[in-house]
């Protein structure tokens, strides 16, 4: 982050400020589908052991360690993760925004556009080509 404090010197630095800018959103955004799966799990859980009787025994993972409790004490705890898991996804979208927003004004202060590869552009003109070209069929009625 000090880097990023004083003005980079190049071409080069700039263009390893930006990618290490792209490495973090993508560190966010991979860290945030990692926890909204931990939160539908959270939810099967709770959706399946919330109608049960609340005395019946429950298993519950703690640290590596199977225990066994009952459903009165393992359903307000795992709501409780479940919220905490949410707060934790609201504050990553708000890391996400303040990123984008600041790497945004970093490519408009140093006029950055992002060039598709080369690799990109030629699958595209073959895709356009590809979608003219067809099998040729005779008319239907004839016989040779």
């Amino acid at each position: 982050m000090a880097a990023r404090a004083e003005e980079p010197i190049n071409e080069q630095a700039v263009a390893n400020i930006y990618g290490s800018m792209r490495a973090e959103i993508n560190q966010i955004y991979s860290k945030i589908t990692e926890l909204e799966m931990e939160v539908s799990e959270h939810s099967l859980v709770v959706n399946a052991i919330q109608p049960l009787d609340p005395s019946r025994r429950c298993y519950r993972m703690i640290g590596g360690v199977l225990v066994d409790r009952t459903i009165k004490e393992v359903l307000p705890a795992v709501q409780r993760n479940k919220e905490g898991i949410e707060e934790v996804i609201a504050r990553l979208n708000e890391a996400l925004e303040k990123k984008k927003k600041e790497i945004s004004d970093f490519e408009t202060k140093y006029k950055i556009r992002m060039r598709k590869p080369d690799a990109e552009v030629k699958e595209e003109s073959g895709r356009k080509e590809g979608s003219a070209q067809g099998v040729l069929v005779g008319p239907a009625g004839s016989n040779e």
